[in-house]
């Protein structure tokens, strides 16, 4: 079969995979783990994700935990903590960025980066930038990952598949053939079993024979998506790496819920507190301002009780929202009864640099706080979330912290959205 391309990389396309990624955040997080079958999931009772030890035993995503203890008896179960992950995975993009602007943040552990052209200024082949990126994400994450270097987006997803875990598979255009032959069609980055199925019955098995067709046979048969993949697999690039990053959001929210329940409202203003200082940190990485916050607090019976506060300044600053929301909550909080989760959403956000600051002191004060959170952000950055965070993020100490357990955030939902469905009370507004 002669190749489908002659040219080794008229584009270079880096896709990098997370092995084990959210078991292996834990495990590089507490040494104690390593090298042990660890699954991730314990707060739904089923496995999100597993180690590659757990998953050598049979584990696999999706069992239940009574299916993983049959199997492995000493699997060690853990909640998921998708703010860590959150974390890691920025941490994962950001070193990429160091060796391109072209990092396309395609999901929590998985980017693709386009190297085109950066041979002569890094003074090295893309085979040797691909493996130095490499080995400084496994050295500054302490997990493992799986890159595949290809003239393609689609043909770098194959490569990254290729000999998991922790690779680097190399396809130049000339070898492209080579590693289609045998490839099953649902192997392919993009078709789903429906479409391999509708291939199969015209005849097309593998990745190759797919490949191979003609592209009048492919525009009669196929719609434009897969008449894209077909040219991907053929070493025509035709699928940019979206490295816009995306600044037009709605709202921003962070919620939490926690087990066991808890009735102190120390603690309940405690995981608030963390939610406004997450969601203020998004804000102002994308430079924006809330104009109005939502929040609620959810009782163990899954009842709502929360307040939408429309503020007379737009603010990212953690502290003012803290304020109100201190202000708000003796209305909605009973001791009697038992909450699970808390949530915050900022709201009709607007562009930080047009924010109008107001008179009396306010405009010097804005500027100031804008100067302090600079410098938390560089250090955020830099040694990772809640290097230093406010002290009513801090968990009372009449709460036995170590009961309590992160187990969901990034609720996509608007605080208008969530206040009509869940009929709450409008309460305020700054004045």
């Amino acid at each position: 079969m002669p190749p489908l391309s002659i040219h080794s990389f008229p584009s270079a396309i880096l896709h990098v995979d997370g092995d084990s990624f959210f078991a292996s955040c834990e495990q590089a997080l507490n040494p104690k783990l390593k090298d042990k079958p660890v699954v991730v999931g314990k707060e739904r009772g089923i496995a999100t994700a597993a180690s590659y030890e757990a998953k050598s035993k049979g584990v696999k995503r999706g069992m239940r935990v009574s299916e993983i203890k049959k199997l492995c008896p000493n699997c060690i179960f853990l909640p998921a903590n998708f703010e860590t992950y959150g974390l890691f995975s920025q941490r994962m993009n950001n070193i990429v960025r160091r060796y391109t602007p072209e990092v396309e943040e395609y999901s929590i552990d998985e980017c693709f980066a386009n190297l085109s052209g950066l041979r002569r200024p890094l003074k090295m082949s893309y085979s040797k930038i691909a493996a130095r990126i490499k080995k400084v994400l496994e050295i500054e994450l302490g997990i493992t990952f799986s890159l595949g270097l290809a003239p393609t987006k689609v043909i770098a997803k194959i490569a990254s598949n290729w000999n998991k875990p922790s690779s680097l598979t190399v396809i130049p255009g000339k070898d492209i053939h080579l590693y289609l032959e045998n490839l099953p069609l649902e192997r392919i980055w993009g078709i789903g079993h429906q479409t391999s199925a509708y291939l199969k019955k015209l005849g097309v098995y593998t990745a190759l024979e797919f490949a191979s067709q003609s592209e009048k046979w492919i525009n009669s048969n196929l719609t434009k998506p897969h008449q894209q993949i077909w040219q991907e697999l053929q070493g025509i690039s035709v699928l940019p790496v979206e490295h816009q990053t995306q600044r037009n959001y709605q709202s921003i929210t962070r919620s939490r819920t926690f087990t066991p329940p808890s009735n102190d409202k120390d603690f309940i203003l405690a995981k608030l507190s963390q939610n406004i200082e997450a969601a203020c940190a998004k804000a102002r990485r994308h430079q924006l301002a809330a104009s109005q916050i939502f929040f609620y607090i959810k009782t163990q019976e899954f009842k709502y009780y929360g307040a939408q506060i429309k503020l007379k300044q737009a603010t990212n600053f953690p502290g003012r929202i803290l304020n109100l929301i201190e202000k708000y909550l003796p209305q909605l909080f009973s001791p009697h009864k038992l909450y699970r989760t808390t949530s915050i959403t900022l709201s009709k956000l607007k562009s930080n640099n047009r924010t109008q600051m107001d008179l009396f002191g306010q405009a010097q004060q804005s500027i100031k706080l804008a100067k302090i959170y600079q410098g938390i952000d560089r250090l955020t950055s830099k040694y990772g979330k809640q290097t230093i965070f406010l002290s009513s993020s801090l968990n009372p100490h009449a709460v036995n912290k170590h009961s309590y357990q992160p187990l969901k955030q990034n609720v996509a939902l608007s605080g208008k959205y969530m206040r009509k469905k869940l009929n709450l009370p409008f309460l305020g507004e700054t004045r």
